[in-house]
C-alpha cells in the first residue's frame, strides 16, 4: 500500500528538533569518543571557536576548560555575549556576530549554528555571560529554555562560561579521552600565540606557533632545521625526516582542517615547483613529498568549508577582493622559500641529500612494485583476502566516515564478521597466520610480503594515505596470547611504514567479550572477569558461563551484537612524547632482557571490585 501523501505529512521542525533528529547535519557523526572527530569533541570545538575568535580580535588571552565525568565547561575572558541578545545567539539558527566581517573579520565559525548545535544535543546547557559588572545566565534542556536571571554587581571580569552535558540519549556510552582534548588545546595555542589554554589545571602556550607545532610533532631529530616562515595571514613550518610518508596539520583562521582543502592542494603542488626550480631538477614530486612533515595556516575571509565540521577547506579566494587560495599560498611559498635556500646552504644540501635517497629508494624497489601488482592481481584480491563493502572513505557517499575494514586472522573468525557485518559499511580482510615482524626491514618488504602486499593493496594506501579505503581499521583478533602478539605485529607494520594512519587516528583494536552469562531470563556479555562476576550476582543462582577462547567461537548471531551500535574500539595512540623508532626498538628489537624485565613488572591482576 502506497504511504499516504498530503498536507497532514509536511511537518516544521523547531530548531532544537531538526538538530536533534538530524545531528550528523551539524556535527558529523555522532560516535562514542574513540575518534577524535567524534562528535562530542565538535560540540567542544563549537564552544571553544567562540572564544578563540574573542582572542583574535583582541580581547581575552586566555580560556579555562575543564571536563569532569561528562560535564564540560569553557570560560573564555572575552568581551562577553551582548546580555540584550545572549538567549538569540544561543537559540535562533542563523543568529550571530560573525556576519559582520568588520567585528569578527577573518573567524571560524560564520553562520551562527555551531553553540546551537551544542545547545540542543546537550541534556543540560547553560551560558553565563559578563558585561562590566552586570550579568545574565540561561539554562536550556535540549535546546529548550529552563530559566534566566539577571545578574548585578559582579565581581567576575568580563567574558562567556558555557557549561554543558551531551546528551547519553543521542551519545551513547560516551568518554572524553584526554589525549584528543589535549591535543585540540595545543593547535589552538600554536595558532594563536600569546593565548593561554588551561585544561584541568595544566597550562598549555606557544611563543613561536608552527615551529613548536612541529617540535611537538616530532618524535625524532629532523633532517635539517625546522624551516619557519610567516607572512601577513599565511605561516608555513617544514622538514624532513626519516619516516615513511608525508605529514601535514593544515588549519584556517585557526581552525584545524584534517582533510585538508584547497591550501593544502596548493601547498603541495607549489612545494614541488619551487623545489624543482631551485635545485634545477625535474624531481619526482613523490621524492620531494617523501617523509615531509609540514604545517600550513592561513586567514580567509568568509571560508567556505566542504561541511559544517569545517575540516576541508573549500574556499577557492582569500577574499572578496582577494587573490586565489592557489595564488595566495603558491606566491608566498616560492618567493620566501626560495629565498630562504638561498640563505642557508648547509639546510638546502641536505634537504637535496633527503631527496635524492628518497628518490634512489623508490628507483631500487620499482620493480618489485610492478611484480607485487601483479601478483596481487592474479591473487584475485577482492575474492580470496577481502570481503569489500560498497561504502568507502576515499567516495562521495554521506556515510563514507563509517566505512570500515576489519582486519582478522584465520577463516573461522573472518566467516563469523563476515556473515554478521553491515555489507554497506564493513568490510573484512583475513590474514593467513602471524604476519612477519617488520621492524627494522626497508619499504621493499612491503612489496615482496605476499600478506602485506595485498594488505595494502586493500587499504589503497600504496601512493598516498590520502587515497584510504576505509575510514577505521580494526583489529579484530583473538583475546589470547597469539592474538595480542598479532595486533603487535601489524601495529608494528603501520608505524613502521604508515605511521600516519595511527597518528591521525584511524587504527581501532576491537573489543569483543571474553564470556558470556545466561540463564533463561537473560543473556549478558562479559569483557572482564569484574563484569563476569558482576553478571552472575544480578542472574543469581547458577547461570551458564561460556569462556569465549576465540573469534570463531561467536556465532555470527552473536557477532552482529558487538560490531553494529553497541561496538567497543579503542583507538591506538601515540602520546605525543613517544618516539616511533625508540618504541619500536623497545618493544619490537632484539633487546630481549630488558623487555623481559618490563613485562614481570608491569603484570597485574584484575582485582574484583564489585559491589
Amino acid at each position: 500500500m502506497t504511504p499516504k501523501y498530503d498536507e497532514g505529512t509536511i511537518r516544521t521542525l523547531d530548531w532544537q528538533e531538526h538538530i536533534r533528529k538530524r545531528p550528523g547535519m551539524y556535527i558529523g557523526k555522532l560516535g562514542d569518543g574513540a575518534s577524535r572527530d567524534d562528535g562530542i569533541y565538535v560540540l567542544l570545538k563549537e564552544v571553544m571557536d567562540n572564544s578563540v575568535d574573542e582572542f583574535m580580535m583582541g580581547f581575552g588571552k586566555k580560556i579555562e576548560v575543564s571536563i569532569d565525568q561528562h560535564i564540560v565547561k569553557v570560560r573564555d575572558y572575552g568581551r562577553g555575549i551582548p546580555l540584550g541578545k545572549l538567549v538569540d545567539a544561543v537559540s535562533k539558527m542563523n543568529t550571530g556576530a560573525k556576519y559582520d566581517s568588520k567585528v569578527f573579520k577573518k573567524s571560524v565559525g560564520l553562520n551562527g549554528v555551531g553553540i546551537k548545535a551544542v545547545n540542543a544535543l546537550a541534556s543540560d546547557f547553560k551560558i553565563m555571560a559578563v558585561r562590566e559588572g552586570v550579568g545574565k545566565e540561561v539554562a536550556f534542556s535540549g535546546g529548550i529554555i529552563k530559566n534566566e536571571r539577571d545578574l548585578k554587581g559582579l565581581e567576575e571580569e568580563n567574558g562567556t562560561i558555557v557549561t554543558f552535558q551531551p546528551d547519553e540519549s543521542i551519545f551513547k556510552k560516551f568518554h572524553y579521552i584526554d589525549d584528543y582534548v589535549i591535543n585540540m588545546m595545543k593547535n589552538y595555542t600554536f595558532l594563536n600565540s600569546g593565548l593561554t589554554i588551561e585544561f584541568n589545571g595544566e597550562k598549555y602556550y606557544s611563543r613561536n606557533g608552527l615551529l613548536d607545532l612541529l617540535e611537538e610533532n616530532l618524535d625524532q631529530e629532523p633532517i635539517y632545521p625546522i624551516i619557519h616562515l610567516k607572512g601577513e595571514d599565511i605561516e608555513i613550518a617544514i622538514t624532513h625526516g626519516n619516516q615513511y610518508g608525508e605529514d601535514y596539520y593544515s588549519f584556517v583562521n585557526g581552525q584545524f582542517t584534517s582533510q585538508g582543502g584547497t591550501h593544502l592542494q596548493a601547498f603541495r603542488e607549489v612545494l614541488v615547483k619551487t623545489i624543482r626550480d631551485f635545485y634545477k631538477k625535474d624531481f619526482d614530486p613523490s621524492d620531494i613529498r617523501a617523509s615531509i612533515v609540514a604545517a600550513l595556516s592561513i586567514k580567509v575571509e568568509e571560508p567556505v568549508f566542504e561541511s559544517q565540521t569545517k575540516t576541508k577547506l573549500g574556499s577557492k579566494d582569500i577574499g572578496p577582493d582577494g587573490p586565489s587560495v592557489r595564488q595566495h599560498v603558491g606566491n608566498f611559498l616560492q618567493k620566501e622559500l626560495n629565498n630562504f635556500l638561498h640563505k642557508n646552504y648547509e639546510i638546502a644540501e641536505n634537504m637535496l641529500r633527503r631527496i635524492v635517497e628518497s628518490e634512489r629508494e623508490r628507483k631500487a624497489i620499482s620493480g618489485i612494485k610492478k611484480l607485487a601488482k601483479q601478483r596481487a592481481k592474479k591473487a584475485s584480491l577482492h575474492n580470496r583476502k577481502l570481503r569489500d563493502c560498497r561504502i568507502h572513505y576515499d567516495g562521495k557517499d554521506d556515510r563514507k566516515e563509517e566505512s570500515s575494514i576489519f582486519i582478522t586472522e584465520g577463516d573461522s573468525a573472518s566467516g563469523s564478521i563476515t556473515k554478521s557485518r553491515d555489507v554497506n559499511t564493513q568490510a573484512v580482510f583475513s590474514l593467513k597466520g602471524k604476519p612477519l615482524n617488520t621492524y627494522g626491514l626497508s619499504k621493499k618488504i612491503v612489496y615482496e610480503n605476499e600478506e602485506f602486499n595485498l594488505l595494502q593493496a586493500a587499504l589503497n594506501i600504496e601512493e598516498s594515505i590520502e587515497d584510504l579505503r576505509y575510514n577505521k581499521v580494526i583489529i579484530a583478533t583473538d583475546a589470547d596470547v597469539d592474538g595480542m602478539h598479532i595486533r603487535l605485529l601489524l601495529i608494528t607494520f603501520f608505524l613502521q611504514f604508515f605511521p600516519e594512519l595511527i597518528k591521525k587516528g584511524h587504527v581501532f583494536i576491537l573489543q569483543t567479550p571474553l564470556f558470556r552469562v545466561r540463564d533463561k531470563r537473560k543473556t549478558m556479555y562479559c569483557y572482564s572477569e569484574i563484569e563476569k562476576e558482576r553478571a552472575i550476582k544480578r542472574l543469581k543462582g547458577k547461570p551458564e558461563i561460556t569462556r569465549f577462547k576465540g573469534l570463531g567461537e561467536i556465532s555470527p548471531d552473536e557477532f552482529k551484537h558487538f560490531i553494529g551500535a553497541n561496538i567497543r574500539l579503542d583507538p591506538v595512540q601515540m602520546k605525543k612524547h613517544e618516539s616511533v623508532i625508540q618504541m619500536l626498538e623497545f618493544y619490537m628489537g632484539k633487546n630481549t632482557p630488558n623487555r623481559q624485565e618490563f613485562i614481570i613488572d608491569n603484570l597485574y591482576v584484575e582485582k574484583d571490585e564489585v559491589a
